[in-house]
C-alpha cells in the first residue's frame, strides 16, 4: 500500500529530501506520492511536520 499526501501538506519538502525511492515530487499546491515508486518505509511519514503523509 502506497502513501499519500493530505492537504495539510505545507510544502516544506521534508518527505521529498527523505524518500530514498525518489517517488515524492512538487505537486500542484501539495506533494505528491507516485504509488509504483513508494516501497511503503514510512520514511516520508517520519518526518512530516503535519502528519500529511499516511497510507492510503
Amino acid at each position: 500500500m502506497a502513501y499519500k499526501i493530505s492537504t495539510d501538506c505545507i510544502m516544506c519538502g521534508a518527505c521529498e529530501a527523505e524518500c530514498p525511492e525518489g517517488a515524492i515530487s512538487e505537486g500542484d499546491g501539495v506533494y505528491v506520492i507516485d504509488a509504483s515508486k513508494c516501497q511503503d518505509c514510512a520514511s516520508c511519514a517520519d518526518v512530516c511536520p503535519t502528519g500529511a503523509t499516511q497510507p492510503a
